[in-house]
């Protein structure tokens, strides 16, 4: 039994720095993320699921179409039987289907493999507590602790004692009814045309088809699940195709999700990109106006638009900003009591319907937001709010060091000093490393377009010349 075997026989070379970046573990399939790496993982994770939940009990795993998915799954999943668990596998859905079985079965905890987003050739594994929330940072600390060979004297017995694996792909379909009953009753899309982007990836089999089923004609684009092709020129960081395809079939929305379909944005009819920021303002205006919404409060990240901010503060709300991440939106909900909260980027999170950013749910509730409306998405963008002019750009910084202590560059913080002072307070600027990607974001927003053009080229350069 692989259990029996020191874990020191599995171990394989791991990078100095932290494995878990703002979202898990995320890398290169074939790199970082092998097969003998992600054994490793779901041994040291059935570990430490046990530990926390005292019991032994099923462990959520589903993947997005990569043509790694398969390989890592297969490969979690017999470590995590290894470690006496057992297994139920529900195969290609979205994350947010993990979180809720994770939160509403027998189950201890989930994993999903995805890298969201990213490439073809990235891939990645997302922990979910039995709640449903991402894992605490102490406890994938007590992960990695185990993968890095630190937690040796604190193996569980497994004598005599062996998981099992079931694949249960029906067990999506409870996630597909619960998003369903999260919606207005009777609740009909009839006569709506909606082209849904699906990213050849996870979202491609429940998105049309709840859609469909409220009656919407639905035009599907990347429509099949395909690992060569995920994220590539399309989906939710490619928006091009949507908006033409919107223009053409004069269709009344469109949506585009990422590889994962935990985020969504959207196009209104006249092709215009409706992001997290729109989605939050007009989600939250028709709760503010329902009462659902304690304080009026919203909560947002430092992506947040100004325009958007000060619309919203005009409607007697208020925006509470975190770093970037949904599980920094995700605890300042829990902090504050805010029910709703998200990214510019298309994670929306709504407490009253689920505890993680759900693209599919998103979409559905925007439609039936314009469905209640009776005027078309475009009129409604109209009379929220104009955005201020907001440039980002990523600058690649291969060196880890570099990129996560970008602050200690004296030349660019004196830049960055520059760039506010001489904006004042009519912009912004917003420097980070990124936690999936080797990257440094540059942002800068202000209410000139002019500024906002100069200061972002300005700091790239800068990032460039002394981090690249």
């Amino acid at each position: 039994m692989l259990a029996s075997y020191p874990p020191q026989a599995l171990r394989c070379d791991l990078p100095a720095g932290s494995l878990f970046g703002t979202d898990g573990i995320r890398g290169k399939a074939g790199d970082l993320l092998t097969a003998p790496f992600a054994l490793q993982v779901g041994y040291w994770a059935g570990q430490v699921l046990q530990e926390t939940a005292a019991r032994r009990a099923p462990v959520i795993i589903g993947q997005d179409s990569r043509n790694s998915s398969d390989m890592l799954a297969m490969a979690i999943a017999a470590g995590l039987t290894a470690s006496g668990l057992e297994v139920w596998h529900v195969g290609l859905c979205p994350t947010p289907c993990v979180s809720y079985l994770a939160r509403t079965t027998d189950a201890i905890g989930g994993i999903m493999i995805s890298a969201s987003h990213n490439p073809p050739e990235d891939n990645g594994i997302k922990f979910f507590s039995d709640a449903g929330t991402k894992l605490l940072k102490d406890l994938s600390a007590k992960i990695e602790a185990g993968l890095r060979g630190d937690r040796l004297e604190n193996i569980l017995s497994q004598t005599n004692n062996c998981g099992s694996y079931q694949h249960q792909k029906e067990l999506t379909q409870q996630y597909r009814n619960a998003v369903f009953a999260t919606l207005p009753q009777g609740l009909s899309l009839d006569g709506l045309k909606i082209v849904l982007d699906l990213a050849w990836g996870a979202s491609v089999h429940l998105a049309p088809e709840l859609f469909q089923a409220l009656g919407a004609e639905v035009i599907a684009l990347h429509h099949q699940p395909d690992g060569n092709k995920i994220n590539v020129n399309c989906g939710s960081t490619h928006i091009d195709q949507l908006q033409g395809a919107v223009q053409f079939h004069n269709a009344d929305l469109g949506f585009a999700f990422d590889g994962d379909a935990d985020r969504v944005i959207a196009v209104d009819n006249t092709g215009r990109i409706v992001d997290g920021d729109y989605i939050l303002y007009l989600w939250g205006k028709q709760l503010q106006a329902a009462g659902q919404l304690p304080n009026n409060l919203i909560v947002g990240t430092v992506m947040a638009n100004l325009g958007f901010e000060r619309a919203w503060e005009k409607l007697g709300g208020q925006l509470h900003r975190t770093a970037v991440g949904d599980q920094y939106v995700q605890a300042a909900m829990w902090q504050t009591g805010a029910m709703l909260g998200g990214e510019q980027s298309g994670h929306i999170l709504c407490h009253h319907h689920s505890v993680s950013g759900d693209g599919i749910q998103t979409a559905l509730h925007l439609a039936a937001l314009v469905r209640e409306a009776g005027v078309p998405l475009n009129e409604l963008i109209d009379r929220s709010f104009q955005t201020y002019p907001q440039f980002l750009k990523n600058v690649r910084v291969e060196d880890r060091d570099r990129r996560l202590n970008w602050q200690n560059c004296d030349v660019l913080q004196t830049e960055i000093d520059k760039a506010e002072a001489a904006m004042g307070d009519k912009g912004r600027v917003l420097v980070r490393a990124s936690g999936t990607e080797p990257v440094i974001r540059v942002m800068v927003e202000a209410e000139e377009q002019y500024l906002a053009e100069y200061w972002t080229q300005h700091l790239v350069n800068v990032v460039q010349s002394h981090l690249g």
